[in-house]
């Protein structure tokens, strides 16, 4: 009974720790590429950034520079760009964020890093 139980535990513990999160990215992936449409920013998996053109239904048409179209899987784009719009914008809400950091740091010392004393370094006579 005790090694069913185990066993149980340990399928248990690894599909939290390694199934579920693969499956949250997957959705999540699925989700951008599925809404993609023309005139979105994105990155390939590539590292390539560009926008989209026109958009098919297993590929699409991104320009990367004026007059460079390339012609990618839907499946490749890993992320869309955020657009400024979509940003919150809210600067007081930015600010307020940013004391609430201060008063942490204020909390933990006076913000200030004493040095670090420098390491001796070697004389001329040693290198050689």
């Amino acid at each position: 009974m005790q090694p069913l139980l185990a066993l149980v535990l340990m399928f248990g513990l690894m599909w939290v720790v390694l199934i579920r999160p693969q499956q949250r990215r997957l959705r999540a992936h699925q989700a951008i590429v599925a809404s993609l449409e023309p005139g979105d920013e994105v990155v390939t998996a590539g590292g390539i950034y560009g926008t989209i053109l026109s958009v098919d239904a297993e590929s699409m048409l991104l320009e990367v520079a004026p007059g460079v179209e390339l012609r990618v899987l839907r499946a490749a784009v890993s992320q869309r760009v955020a657009q400024d719009s979509e940003l919150d914008g809210d600067t007081e809400d930015d600010l307020d964020d940013l004391e609430d950091i201060d008063d942490i740091d204020g909390a933990i010392g006076d913000g200030e890093v004493d040095a670090l004393p420098k390491a001796a370094e070697p004389s001329r006579d040693e290198e050689a």
